[in-house]
């Protein structure tokens, strides 16, 4: 009786295993439940058919209410971080404004590179493709993006 007892309770946390510190994987899940399957073909086997009925009914409700259980909200939100993170990586990048001029080092299709005085900078065209060689402008700066089009073009 005591490797029946010890079959459902390995198969019970491996089970758990994979619910809660494996998921994914598969395998702790599908040894927890041949755990658990041994354990009732061991009790049919050799205690007969009324404890293997009392074993499979006691593994199937175990199984139902740890189900219930960790299917509720309130499970979850115990496992869940509750910290924002409001921060913004800053990238030590060129002091650009609108309105500066460089010339394009590479083509911008729509992203490539611009000379800016001695430093290259990523730079997005507005519209269209640029070649290479071009004297652009900035006009507009959205976070961490730059926007340029070719100087003499309309906005």
């Amino acid at each position: 009786m005591e490797i029946i007892i010890l079959l459902v309770l390995v198969g019970l946390v491996l089970i758990l295993a994979e619910i809660l510190v494996i998921p994914g994987v598969g395998i702790a899940g599908v040894l927890g439940l041949i755990s658990m399957g041994a354990s009732c073909f061991y009790a049919f086997y050799e205690y007969g058919s009324t404890v293997g009925a009392v074993v499979s009914a006691a593994e199937a409700l175990i199984l139902i209410m740890m189900t219930v259980y960790v299917l509720r909200a309130k499970t979850w939100k115990r496992f869940t971080l509750h910290t924002n993170i409001d921060s913004k990586a800053v990238s030590p990048g060129p002091v650009l404004s609108v309105g500066d001029r460089g010339v394009t080092a590479t083509r911008l299709a729509p992203v490539g590179m611009v000379r800016f005085s001695a430093e290259a900078v990523e730079v997005t065209a507005l519209e269209g493709m640029t070649d290479p060689g071009v004297e652009v402008e900035v006009v507009l700066i959205d976070e961490n993006k730059i926007f340029v089009k070719p100087v003499g073009e309309e906005f």
